[in-house]
């Protein structure tokens, strides 16, 4: 099921986590390799994705933030 453009959950694909559609590559480890310090291109010849794909999973990241809320305690 796609829950964003070009990013989708099936519970038989890495145990239902966030992927790139059309792949098995999680949205958490392209987000990952990217704060490592590797270049789109370096994580679209490793994982066999295009640019549009990390333009998205950075897309649906910054949405999921955007949802999230934080409260002080204390």
């Amino acid at each position: 099921m796609e829950i964003a453009p070009m990013i989708s959950i099936d519970e038989r694909v890495r145990f239902g986590r966030p992927v790139v559609t059309g792949t098995r590559v999680p949205v958490d480890l392209v987000l990952g390799k990217l704060a490592g310090g590797m270049s789109y291109e370096d994580v679209m010849a490793e994982y066999g994705i295009p640019r549009a794909a990390i333009l998205a999973v950075l897309d649906y990241a910054s949405k999921v933030l955007a949802k999230e809320e934080i409260r002080a305690v204390g």
